[in-house]
């Protein structure tokens, strides 16, 4: 396919009726962009590839032989396009019309934008908070969790999560969520894809981080809009998706947030992040437990 402007890459493990929704929306504004499709399977046991086959030939279907992960699925996609940019969405995405159509004319007239990020919107259509201040690990200790409940106005989760902002006016950001943003050409031949030491988790941040440090800028822009439902893959699996989220935060802070300070503080710092991303993923795993003993209880 000669001259495509744009290739849409999704990863999926055990998400059919999303991907089918997903796809339906895709095949509905085709005429907004010369683009293609490429899902990849990450070895799902639903039936999902069969069904991308039977239903959307359109779509390239790339079947895994086992779990590439969000990040090693989506390179592999990214690898083997063959259009000029990529839109990266989540397999429980929903496009709304005009979404690409306004992404790629943004793109085309601001050519130091290096990644683009929609609106996203909750099933039930509220404001999903998808742009974001780059993490800390105080921010990490207030947001979802005990200490959060006891201060929930606290600044450090308002900060990072930019909520004190209505979120309806184009703006520069750190980063936004990989569920959904469109990534120019020329930074991906700058700076490559998604860093493959992130199975999933923070990839998105991590990628964004490296735009910035590239000369490039990420933006926000609300007047393309993409609905997302959050955690319908990693829902099955809490608690290790728990576990990976922190390793991966954990990883972010120790290649870019911590070289950038003091030699000197540097060993208290990661010590510091450890310990706070410790106990916050403890905290979540203590509670999942203790809700699935409640529940088992509850049935006897």
């Amino acid at each position: 396919m000669p001259g495509l402007d744009l290739s849409i890459t999704i990863c999926s493990w055990n998400t059919q009726s999303d991907l089918r929704a997903c796809l339906q929306s895709l095949d509905r504004v085709q005429s907004e962009s010369n683009f293609e499709v490429i899902v990849v399977d990450n070895n799902s046991e639903d039936g999902s590839p069969d069904m991308v086959a039977q239903e959307f030939p359109w779509v390239r279907l790339e079947k895994m032989s086992t779990n590439l992960g969000f990040t090693g699925g989506h390179n592999h996609a990214l690898s083997i396009r063959k259009g000029r940019h990529a839109l990266l969405l989540n397999s429980d995405t929903i496009v709304h019309e005009g979404a690409i159509a306004t992404l790629m004319g943004y793109m085309a007239e601001h050519p130091k934008v290096g990644i683009l990020g929609p609106k996203l919107l909750n099933p039930d259509g509220s404001l999903q908070m998808s742009c974001r201040r780059f993490p800390n690990p105080i921010a990490a200790l207030f947001r979802n969790t005990p200490i959060g409940r006891l201060f929930p106005n606290n600044r450090f989760t308002r900060e990072y999560l930019m909520s004190d902002w209505s979120h309806d006016q184009p703006r520069e950001v750190d980063w936004v969520s990989g569920a959904a943003f469109l990534v120019r050409d020329d930074l991906m031949s700058k700076i490559g894809f998604f860093d493959p030491e992130y199975f999933m988790y923070c990839e998105d941040v991590d990628w964004c981080f490296r735009t910035w440090e590239a000369g490039y800028a990420v933006l926000y822009l609300p007047t393309a809009v993409i609905t997302h439902a959050i955690g319908r893959s990693t829902d099955k699996a809490p608690n290790r998706m728990i576990g990976r989220f922190h390793r991966s935060m954990f990883r972010f802070y120790r290649k870019n947030m911590v070289p950038k300070l003091p030699f000197l503080w540097r060993p208290f710092a990661l010590a510091g992040a450890a310990v706070a991303l410790s106990l916050r993923g403890g905290l979540f795993i203590s509670k999942n437990r203790w809700d699935n003993y409640k529940r088992k209880r509850a049935r006897h």
